[in-house]
């Protein structure tokens, strides 16, 4: 759940007979997270409607997250307008939080093309945007032939990081045409700090001055994803 309170305070999950869904945009309208977690990826999976909103604020939901010990299960119900949230151990504890309605027309899917697509370990490319963000509060992201490329400049120095499958640093790349694009740090580093911790793969396509995407595969079969607008340089 941090890794969606990053960029968003409250929002509605969809349940249905197929899956857990999410799809906000944070505030400024900059980022938009889009989480799929299918039905196979839980224990226990139980819908007793075609399906059921659950607008929930995630400051409160990751304050009860956080007092679960690492082997408690965790057990989620919405009953009477409530999520009532079980944390099961040695001693079984549960809260209940009222369910929001939260006001907002339903988000499509982002319809871009991206020219570069680079898959990589999620804490290597989380180690270069922290030191992009030693130097500047941009990283631009240069999609060349055979090497991916992300770099930070301003008046406290210049730093390149240097990705490529030779070097063992990519899983996989494709470009189908050189593209670069800047993107804001405060941003990225929100996102990649938190979503390196779920999955260990990352996958950064873009293409020249358009949105970013950023992929982050869930045990069973889940998605995180976000998208990222580009900001524009003169």
């Amino acid at each position: 759940m941090e890794s969606l309170n990053v960029i968003i305070d409250e929002a509605c999950f969809i349940a249905d007979n197929e899956a857990l869904r999410l799809r906000a945009l944070d505030p400024s309208r900059i980022a938009m997270v889009d989480l799929y977690i299918p039905r196979e990826a839980f224990y226990s999976y139980d819908m007793g409607e075609e399906q059921v909103k659950i607008g929930v604020n995630f400051d409160d939901l990751n304050k009860i997250l956080k007092r679960a010990k690492s082997d408690d299960k965790v057990v989620f119900e919405v009953e009477g307008g409530r999520l009532k949230i079980t944390l099961i151990g040695k001693a079984e504890r549960t809260f209940s939080l009222p369910l929001i309605d939260i006001v907002g027309e339903e988000l499509p899917t982002p319809k871009v093309t991206f020219d570069v697509t680079a898959k990589m370990l999620s804490d290597t490319l989380r180690d270069a945007l922290k030191d992009a963000e030693m130097i500047s509060d941009t990283a631009r992201f240069v999609g060349e032939e055979g090497v991916f490329k992300i770099l930070a400049k301003s008046d406290k120095g210049e730093l390149e990081v240097k990705f490529s499958l030779e070097a063992g640093s990519l899983i996989e790349y494709e470009v189908k045409q050189p593209s670069s694009a800047s993107y804001s740090l405060n941003y990225l580093d929100d996102i990649v700090s938190k979503a390196y911790r779920i999955s260990d793969l990352a996958t950064v396509e873009f293409s020249s001055n358009k949105p970013l995407s950023l992929t982050f595969d869930i045990a069973g079969g889940g998605i995180l994803r976000y998208f990222l607008a580009p900001r524009m340089e003169a």
